[in-house]
C-alpha cells in the first residue's frame, strides 16, 4: 500500500459515498467500497511478530471477517466496536479459510453516508406489540408470588426492566441486537405457555414465570455499545447463569412470605436451562418446568439460527454455509421458487 491509500485509513471528509454493498450481496473477487458497523475487533500477530486486525463487519443482512495487512494502529483507531466504518477492499473465499474481506483503507463513515436501517438488525415484532404481549401474559399467572416478582423485575421503571428489554440474547449466534433478549425470552414463554396445557403435571404459572427469567442473568453478563456485543468482566468471570441465579434471588429476598419451595422451583429452572453441566449449567433439570423451559429454550436459539442465517442469503439461495450453531448448513425450501417461476 502506498502513502496515499493509507492516508485513507484515517477520516476523509471529502469521500463520495457508494451504493450499499451488502454482506449477503457480497461475491467472490468483488471490489467492496461500503459503510459496515464494527462488531468486533482484535489484534493478532504474524509469525515474524508484525500485527494484523481481524475485524468482524455486519449490517442488517449479517456479518463478514475483514483483514488489515498495513497501517494497523489508525485502523485500529478508526475501527472501535460499534463504531461504523467506511470500508475499501475486496471480497474473497478461500476453500480453507472461508469469506473475508480484505481491507486496502478503512476510515470512519461520516454522517449522511449510511442509514443506520441497513446497519443495525431488529426483532421481526415491533418493540410496542412485544411490550402489549409481555404485559398481557404476566396477567395470566393467577400465582400471586410468581406474578408479583414478575411485576417487581419487569415492570416500566424498574432497574432491571430498564436493562432487560434492551438487551441481547447473545453476541453471535441468535438474536445479537438491541431488544433481542427480551424477544427470545418472550418467544420461549409463550411456548412454554402454549406446551404446558399439553402435558399433565406440569405447573404452568411456574414454567412461564421460569422462562421469562431464565436468561435475566445476561443483563449482567454483555454490554452492548452501539451495535457491538462484549462480555463484561462479570460475564466472563462469573457467567450468565449465577448471575441470573443471584438477581433472582435477591429479590426473592426482598419478598417478604415468599414460598420458600416456589423459590426453589422457580431458580432450579435458571440454574438448569442449559441442560446439560459441560454447557454451563450447575445442576440438569429435575423437575417437569425446568425440563420445559430448558427444550423450548434451546428450541427458540436454534431456530433464531435459521433467522439469522437467512438473513445473510442472497437473492435465490437456499442453503447457508456451514454454522457452529447448527452443526452443520441450513437449507430453505422455499426460497427462489419464485424467481423460477
Amino acid at each position: 500500500m502506498d502513502h496515499a491509500s493509507a492516508a485513507q485509513t484515517t477520516l476523509d471528509s471529502t469521500a463520495t459515498p457508494s451504493a450499499k454493498v451488502f454482506v449477503r450481496e457480497l461475491a467472490d473477487g468483488a471490489r467492496v467500497e461500503s459503510p459496515f458497523l464494527v462488531r468486533d475487533v482484535a489484534r493478532r500477530r504474524k509469525k515474524n511478530g508484525d500485527t494484523f486486525l481481524k475485524l468482524q463487519l455486519g449490517d442488517v443482512t449479517g456479518a463478514v471477517e475483514a483483514v488489515v495487512w498495513e497501517e494497523v494502529d489508525a485502523a485500529a483507531e478508526a475501527a472501535a466496536p460499534g463504531s461504523v466504518v467506511f470500508a475499501d477492499g475486496t471480497f474473497s473465499v478461500d476453500p480453507r479459510y472461508g469469506a473475508c474481506v480484505t481491507i486496502r483503507s478503512l476510515r470512519p463513515a461520516l454522517d449522511g453516508e449510511y442509514d443506520p436501517a441497513d446497519l443495525h438488525d431488529g426483532p421481526s415484532s415491533a418493540y410496542g406489540q412485544m411490550v402489549a404481549d409481555l404485559r398481557e401474559l404476566v396477567v395470566t399467572v393467577q400465582d400471586r408470588d410468581l406474578r408479583g416478582l414478575l411485576e417487581r423485575l419487569l415492570s416500566d421503571g424498574s432497574p432491571v426492566w430498564e436493562r432487560w428489554k434492551d438487551a441481547p440474547a447473545a453476541k453471535h449466534y441468535h438474536q445479537a441486537y438491541r431488544h433481542g433478549l427480551f424477544e427470545h425470552c418472550l418467544t420461549v414463554a409463550r411456548a412454554v405457555s402454549a406446551i404446558s396445557a399439553t402435558f399433565p403435571g406440569i405447573d404452568r404459572d411456574l414454567a412461564v414465570t421460569g422462562a421469562l427469567l431464565h436468561d435475566i442473568g445476561k443483563i449482567e453478563a454483555y454490554a452492548m455499545e452501539g451495535g457491538a456485543i462484549e462480555l463484561t468482566d462479570a460475564g466472563k468471570l462469573q457467567a450468565e447463569i449465577p448471575l441470573g441465579y443471584y438477581t433472582v434471588r435477591r429479590a426473592i429476598e426482598d419478598m417478604p412470605g415468599f414460598p420458600p419451595a416456589r423459590a426453589e422451583g422457580l431458580l432450579h429452572i435458571i440454574l438448569s436451562h442449559h441442560g446439560q453441566l459441560e454447557h454451563g449449567s450447575p445442576v440438569v433439570p429435575c423437575t417437569r418446568e425446568a425440563t420445559l423451559v430448558h427444550m423450548i429454550d434451546n428450541l427458540g436459539g436454534r431456530l433464531g439460527s435459521f433467522d439469522r442465517l437467512e438473513k445473510g442469503l442472497a437473492g435465490g439461495e437456499r442453503w447457508s454455509q456451514f454454522d457452529r450453531a447448527l452443526a452443520g448448513p441450513a437449507y430453505f425450501a422455499t426460497r427462489g421458487l419464485g424467481e423460477a417461476a
